[in-house]
């Protein structure tokens, strides 16, 4: 026997149909919700609006017009009445007909999308307000059956949050992992056995660091005096209180500004224009996941002279002057051939000497280090947005290995990082059938 019936939502569910103007009396003291998160929890504000109201009371089913598909949905659990615009929409409903819970895992389902697009003009891309979701015809069990459904739910659900939390041990660990590597990179312990078959040649700048340091402020000397670069005050020496962690002694500490070209240079932002143009600059997202992303970029309508520094050239570095705190100081080596981009105000441009591996220089900017001391030295009016400028990245301290040896480094922690991005991978891999799996079993339990 079919334990299923067709019937409309409002065969169980009432809307509350009362609206409010904003400064209407019955809001007085009143919270407002502010937002359902997709797992189902309410938060309140105090913040006005402009907006019309509805009033949710204590057991009302809430749902948000524009995001219940994602799980936008919950039962208002508190003691005082709270308001929310007219984007929300509140019900009572019959609990001798419906499990509510049931129906909140209902309307998470590929079966509720397929019956939205059946049924609703516009489909999913349609608000839902009550007008539209009450008429709605599904195929309901009795009680007894939604509550066997729903009791397969909890335990289904119990399991795949157990998956999910172990998954995401996983990732923190790669994170970890990835922060360990880079930490023992630019120390010097993941090429301690190639110091050992490559021992320090003093002088050499092949195996000795300070030789190499002297070299290169000969050749930026050299570079100065040909009127090829500015000459620029001299950076103090790293005291010893200041040496974060040991490093070999064919190493040597410097500060950033003592190896890169030229003082680090802002971009320029103008204003972008809907049409395609020869001059491309790029976005902030085009560097904040640590690598170049040439499609995170607008056109301009400006002229850029060829010879503008504006331009950048291939294994350019770029440094985030300016984001939120977590990605302030982000670095991402251009890749590209040169001319082809402009960058924006937000972020600098560096320029490493010849004699010091970009990838080297990259690892080190990547490292917990790096990005602690530009988060802490990041400021600005807008809290959101804090800013680093350029004598912060300037005096970023450096710890310089030998030529030959910063080639051994990149080469080990590539071979690394390739076995950490194909962890990553199957990490990733595992969410999606995880979340493959959900949404396999609501298609079956709701068709």
């Amino acid at each position: 026997m079919n334990k299923f019936n067709i019937v409309k939502i409002s065969d169980f569910l009432t809307s509350r149909e009362e609206r409010y103007k904003p400064d209407d009396s019955n809001l007085d003291g009143l919270k407002r919700l502010d937002k359902i998160n997709f797992s189902g929890n309410i938060h309140l504000s105090d913040k006005p609006t402009k907006t019309d109201m509805i009033i949710v009371h204590s057991g009302d089913l809430v749902i948000s017009g524009i995001n219940v598909q994602k799980g936008a949905i919950a039962v208002y659990q508190g003691k005082e009445p709270i308001t929310a615009t007219i984007h929300y929409s509140s019900y009572t409903f019959d609990s001798n007909k419906i499990d509510i819970e049931y129906f909140k895992r209902f309307l998470k389902s590929p079966e509720f999308l397929k019956t939205l697009s059946e049924q609703v003009k516009g489909g999913i891309k349609t608000e839902i307000k009550p007008k539209t979701f009450l008429p709605i015809e599904i195929k309901l069990p009795d009680l007894s059956e939604q509550q066997k459904i729903n009791k397969y739910f909890d335990s289904f659900e119990q399991e795949l949050s157990e998956l999910k939390s172990e998954l995401n041990k996983q990732e923190k660990y790669v994170s970890q992992l990835k922060h360990a590597i880079l930490q023992e990179a630019i120390a010097g312990q993941l090429t301690a056995e190639w110091r050992t078959q490559n021992p320090m040649q003093k002088g050499n700048p092949d195996t000795d660091a300070i030789a190499l340091l002297a070299k290169i402020k000969a050749e930026k000397q050299r570079l100065i005096a040909d009127g090829k670069l500015k000459k620029e005050k001299p950076l103090a020496e790293i005291a010893i209180d200041e040496i974060p962690f040991s490093i070999p002694d064919s190493w040597v500490w410097c500060r950033l500004g003592d190896i890169i070209k030229e003082s680090p240079k802002n971009g320029y932002s103008p204003k972008a224009v809907s049409h395609p143009t020869n001059i491309k600059t790029l976005k902030l997202g085009a560097t904040t996941s640590g690598k170049f992303n040439p499609d995170a970029c607008k056109y301009i309508d400006e002229y850029i002279a060829p010879d503008s520094f504006l331009w950048l050239k291939k294994n350019d570095i770029l440094i985030q002057r300016s984001n939120s705190l977590d990605y302030v100081g982000v670095s991402a080596i251009y890749d590209r051939e040169d001319n082809q981009f402009i960058y924006p105000d937000l972020m600098m441009k560096i320029q490493m000497m010849q004699n010091v591996s970009i990838k080297f220089s990259y690892l080190l900017l990547s490292s917990q280090m790096t990005r602690e001391y530009y988060r802490s030295l990041a400021k600005g009016a807008q809290k959101s947005m804090p800013k680093i400028n350029q004598g912060v990245v300037l005096n970023t301290q450096f710890p310089l290995p030998p030529l030959a040896e910063q080639k051994a480094i990149v080469e080990k922690v590539d071979k690394l990082m390739n076995i950490i991005d194909q962890l990553e991978q199957q990490i990733k891999h595992r969410k999606q059938l995880a979340e493959d799996l959900m949404q396999t079993v609501l298609r079956e339990a709701f068709e």
